[in-house]
Formats: C-alpha cells, structure tokens, sequence
C-alpha cells in the first residue's frame, strides 16, 4: 500500500544526477518514505538511471524478480530474497526484471548517522526472516503511528540497522576489533568524507581528532587493514571514477574539483589508483557500461 508523501530535493553535482527521491522534486517529511518496487520502477521501463541522493539512506528488499545493480559503475546480480543498502553519495542505478517486487524504504542519512549506524559504502545482504521482520517492524509503525510513535519509530529504526549490521558482519564472519578503535575510524571517515577535497596530509586529520597520525594509522590498519593515507587516497579515487562514468566533465575539471591543480600529476595519481589513465579509464569502463 503506497502512500503519497513530500520529499527532499538537492541541486544536480557535479553533471551526475542527485536526486531526493528518483524523479521527484518535492520534500520528505516526517521519519521516511517507502513504497513498493514496482510503484516507481514502472513508470521508468523499470530502469531507474545511474544517480545518488545528497542527503537519503536507502533499504531496497527484494522480494520477487532480479535487478541488475550498479554501484559506483560496478555491476552486480540482485536476485529475490536480498536486501540492498545505498548511503548517501553512493551512485547507483537498476535495471529490473518486469515481475519485480519488493519495497524501497527511504530514511534520512542524518539519522542514521546519529544513532551511530551508518554504513560507509553500499552492502548486499540475505534478507533474513530478522531482517524482514524488522523492515515490516519499521514500515507498520510509521503506517499505523499510536501513543509514544516517536520513541517506536527511533526503537524500530534502531532494530532495523543492528540487524543490518549484524547481517554484514556474519557475513564478513571476522572477529571485530575494539569498539574505541571503531570509533576512531569512524571518525576518521567522517572528516575524510568532509575534506577529501582540500586535503590529503594525515597530520591534518590527526590533529583535528586529538590522536596522533601514528595511532590513527594503527587504528585504521587494525580496523580496515589499511593505512590512513589509504583511505583518504581510496575516496579520491572513489569520487574520481565516479565523476570519469557519470559526469561529462573534463579530466582537468574532474582533477580541480578534487584538489589537483597540476593536472600531470592527478593524472599519474589516478594511473596508480585506477589502472589506467583517467581517459583511458573514462574510455574502456564506457565501453563496459555497454556491452
């Protein structure tokens, strides 16, 4: 039973599209938005194009037909029975099979984040009777609000992402590392996500976070088995590919935009980070996109 609500709409970046949600122009109010699959994917071919929303988190669970996802220009085979989560900024796309069905429940990134469960980049799951459970949990509070509706939707909110949470982690089915390690690289990520721009010198993040760049390279090897420079390198190189598939900006421009005035050099940063020049890479993963 879809219901109409307002929603949220951000201006276009970059030349890729930014949508609240796909299509729409309006304003989201209250806790969330969902609707069914089809409600929307019909109305496009059931395509809904390569996009990304600014400020919105994203839970689509399938629960008949296939999609053929793409994640950041990756493609990737959804098949009924998978829950799939898309943070914000994340670039995806679907092509649906006609006899698709299922839900896509739309929350808004902030809240997410407050309650210390955000996700960093997109996951597919097995939509476990849990999950599912807690999804329908979530759907029937905002559908049927009664006294204290508030504290259910944060309490069924909560449920849903620890469950989403857990999910991944058996999945990974590795030993986690200490929470206060946690909490540094999440805070690390943060600030890489704010600055990733204007600045690549992990003195620079150290200092903003009260630790020192050694600790915070322990802390982001123990935790992600990278070094900090990494991350930072690994989401440049994330918006890089974004903006090289989706957008018609130049190489130049694309190198502005992420902090690199010698363009000679953001050329042989990417060459190192992508495997290839960024017009060759623009070039051959086109190429891909339509085979």
């Amino acid at each position: 039973m879809d219901r109409a609500r307002n929603r949220l709409h951000y201006s276009n970046m970059n030349l890729i599209p930014t949508y609240a949600l796909y299509g729409e122009q309006e304003t989201l109010q209250d806790w969330l938005h969902w609707e069914t699959i089809p409600a929307r994917s019909r109305l496009h071919g059931f395509r809904i194009d390569p996009h990304r929303h600014e400020h919105l988190f994203q839970v689509l669970s399938l629960t008949a037909g296939e999609a053929e996802m793409q994640l950041d220009g990756t493609r990737v085979h959804i098949a009924a029975g998978s829950m799939v989560v898309v943070p914000a900024m994340v670039v995806h796309g679907y092509v649906f099979s006609p006899d698709v069905d299922g839900v896509v429940l739309t929350l808004f990134e902030q809240d997410v984040r407050t309650l210390g469960l955000g996700f960093d980049g997109a996951e597919t799951l097995r939509a476990s009777d849990r999950l599912v459970a807690s999804l329908d949990g979530l759907i029937g509070e905002a559908d049927h609000p009664g006294h204290g509706h508030d504290m259910a939707m944060r309490a069924r909110l909560t449920l849903l992402l620890l469950d989403l949470h857990r999910a991944r982690r058996a999945a990974m089915a590795t030993p986690g590392p200490s929470g206060r390690a946690v909490q540094h690289v999440a805070g690390f990520r943060d600030l890489v996500e704010q600055r990733y721009r204007t600045s690549r010198r992990i003195e620079d993040y150290a200092s903003a976070m009260g630790i020192s760049p050694t600790h915070l390279n322990r802390v982001c090897q123990q935790v992600l088995g990278v070094t900090a420079l990494e991350v930072v390198e690994r989401r440049i190189a994330l918006e890089a590919r974004r903006q090289l598939l989706f957008s018609t900006l130049s190489v130049k421009q694309i190198g502005a935009e992420l902090g690199y005035d010698d363009p000679a050099y953001f050329s042989r940063v990417m060459t190192r980070l992508l495997g290839a020049a960024p017009a060759r890479f623009r070039a051959e993963q086109g190429r891909n996109q339509r085979a």
